[in-house]
């Protein structure tokens, strides 16, 4: 377990004000948040990568605040991997294992083993500068795990991949955690990763704690202001019927919008969906009729680099957010009939009648 207790730090332009949370021993903790928030500084804290003289960070009951990186037992992968250009993959990964309690024997077993679990076994003879962006992730990964610490950091251990490897590497890491019960904390500006990777998720904005939970708690029901800016204040709408349509369907009514949902498990109770999964389009979008409505402009508010839109259809309303350019090339009005279309894939479903 790790316990962060009225931490402050300023760096630069960066700084965290009195941070306190709690992080449960075997949990995949995810830290969400903007560019800027102060989530890597918060995560090299951890590391004992600063000096810290305001605060507190206990491990398992110990504190180790002011212990050294190599005294804490952490395996730490930051946002660039940082492999070791004069060794090879297998050298990499056995680096952290040179001075550690394992055998020659020993070490060569865990490196075969980590190897295998992350699927890279087949090229530990390779020079770093020729894997992939996907493969060096694996690597850093492998690395960081090889001595058996008892925290793994993951500082946006995702972002520099493309979208299939990205997704791909959500999967293995959610796996690699069931499988090896280290606590993980893992931070991110990509609310996807967080939704399906985090027991829990903590918001952070310039360098504060905005909001602490489960991930339904925190997109169902944002705690503040940037929270809900952040995340886009999902759409929430109450299912008064549900009716399953077989292969994995089911049609939910939402006050007399009929949704199909890839769901085959018990009654819906409310369904949500983000502004930024709701497609509009001032024209009738070719393709099937699934998800798609027509409404009517009642709200129009700009963000920065994009516009939110409150669309009216039949009883409800619904938020919507497009790029600006996009807004103006489609030159929206008030009052304006526009098309909508619910992304499948994107809708969230909860079975409970409370959120």
């Amino acid at each position: 377990m790790i316990e962060i207790k009225r931490l402050s730090l300023h760096l630069g332009s960066f700084s965290l004000k009195d941070i306190n949370l709690t992080i449960e021993d075997r949990e995949y903790f995810v830290i969400l948040g903007p560019t800027g928030a102060g989530k890597t500084i918060l995560l090299e804290c951890i590391a004992g990568l600063h000096n810290i003289k305001q605060g507190e960070i206990w491990m398992g009951g110990k504190e180790i605040t002011h212990l050294t990186p190599e005294e804490r037992y952490i395996g730490y992968v930051p946002q660039d991997y940082v492999l070791f250009p004069f060794l090879n993959v297998k050298g990499n990964i056995t680096f952290g294992l040179r001075h550690s309690k394992y055998s020659q024997n020993e070490a060569q077993e865990r490196m075969t083993t980590l190897s295998n679990m992350l699927g890279i076994s087949h090229i530990l003879n390779r020079e770093t500068r020729s894997l992939s962006g996907g493969e060096k992730q694996r690597v850093a990964i492998a690395r960081a795990l090889a001595p058996s610490p008892k925290i793994l950091l993951l500082d946006e251990p995702l972002s520099n991949l493309d979208l299939q490897t990205s997704k791909h590497l959500r999967l293995e890491l959610s796996r690699i955690h069931r499988e090896l019960g280290v606590t993980t904390l893992h931070i991110t500006h990509n609310q996807v990763e967080a939704e399906e990777m985090a027991d829990r998720i903590a918001v952070l904005n310039a360098g504060k704690l905005e909001q602490v939970g489960k991930p339904y708690d925190v997109f169902f029901n944002p705690g503040s202001e940037m929270v809900s800016d952040f995340i886009g204040a999902l759409n929430i709408l109450d299912c008064d019927s549900c009716r399953i349509l077989g292969q994995g369907l089911m049609e939910v009514d939402c006050s007399g919008m009929r949704i199909i949902l890839p769901h085959d498990g018990g009654s819906v109770q409310k369904i949500a969906i983000s502004p930024r999964d709701v497609y509009v389009s001032d024209i009738l979008p070719p393709g099937p009729s699934v998800n798609r409505f027509k409404g009517t402009i009642t709200g129009i508010r700009a963000s920065g680099a994009m516009v939110r839109l409150e669309i009216q259809v039949g009883a409800n309303v619904l938020k919507a957010e497009i790029p600006y350019d996009l807004f103006e090339d489609m030159n929206l009005t008030i009052s304006k009939e526009v098309f909508l279309i619910l992304k499948l894939r994107r809708i969230k479903i909860y079975e409970s009648k409370d959120y």
